[in-house]
């Protein structure tokens, strides 16, 4: 008895480690092909670079963003626009063929989301919020939401093995107002990762160059050449952190290293997931400094 109690003493440091060191399962879920890159494109390059698996999710094909083109053609470019993102993110990218535009809150793709965040096996799952000036990404908030307690329910997609722990579920940053504005719980530095962010969103040619500063009748014209549009982008996309997301970083990083930080992407803790305290939270956000 006591050389096996022994035995358990000198391994309980091994298992204790092989647990600490599972890797995380991270799933993003937008609305489109691109959501994901532009609201957590640096979080997920950080996350790939400690060796986490990070999967982000396109619950519509993108098929009607577009001023020339559109449907099958359109939807083909975005999903390879999509896997070369995330090739350049280090990621897995998916994308789901529901029409854009059209999206609903149905039941049938509320179980779809359910079984992609099982399969998953989601330590953290990130979407939209429901108050967006996009019915899609309102859409996508509440098939996400409506999906969060019912992951751990058997009898709900019975087909798919149900999570035995709910996930933490966290909300992308927006700029809207009401019915309440966004609240920075989480704030990740992404200053080291930026150029990497920078490149996958350059990945969507069909968006960043064409139709979205069609449809912003952006004067600023798109120029010639990967460095040059490389350059605008980061001018476009690029901004750096407002005054509410630099208290949160000073929460997480210290004051004296908020100057520092150029670039953020930050996060709302959903109240449908897991609840996490501020060392689960640094256990999920392992790029956070340590206490």
């Amino acid at each position: 008895m006591k050389k096996f109690v022994c035995f358990l003493f000198l391994i309980f440091p091994i298992i204790h480690s092989f647990a600490q060191e599972k890797p995380l399962k991270i799933l993003m879920i937008g609305a489109h092909p691109d959501d994901c890159d532009i609201k957590g494109g640096g979080t997920a390059a950080l996350f790939a670079e400690m060796g986490h698996q990070v999967k982000f999710i396109s619950v519509t094909n993108g098929d009607a963003g577009h001023m020339e083109q559109g449907g099958g053609i359109l939807a083909k470019r975005r999903i390879a626009e999509s896997h070369e993102a995330g090739k350049r993110l280090g990621i897995t990218y998916e994308v789901l063929d529901h029409h854009d535009g059209e999206l609903e809150a149905s039941l049938p793709i509320r179980l779809e989301i359910i079984r992609k965040i099982r399969e998953w096996e989601a330590d953290v799952v990130i979407s939209h919020r429901a108050n967006d000036y996009h019915p899609d990404h309102r859409y996508t908030a509440i098939l996400v939401q409506d999906a969060a307690f019912m992951v751990g329910v058997p009898n709900i997609a019975a087909d798919t093995p149900p999570l035995r722990k709910n996930p933490v579920f966290l909300y992308f940053q927006d700029n809207f107002q009401k019915p309440y504005p966004f609240q920075s719980d989480i704030a990740i530095d992404i200053s080291s990762v930026i150029d990497k962010k920078l490149k996958a969103l350059d990945a969507h040619e069909s968006q960043f160059y064409e139709w979205l500063p069609w449809i912003s009748n952006d004067p600023d014209p798109v120029p010639e050449g990967e460095a040059a549009r490389l350059a605008w982008l980061k001018r476009k996309r690029a901004i750096g952190p407002n005054s509410n997301v630099k208290n949160t970083l000073a929460k997480w990083y210290g004051e004296e290293k908020v100057s520092a930080i150029a670039y953020a992407e930050a996060f709302e803790i959903c109240e449908y997931g897991s609840r996490p305290d501020q060392e689960e939270i640094r256990r999920l956000f392992p790029m956070l400094p340590k206490k």
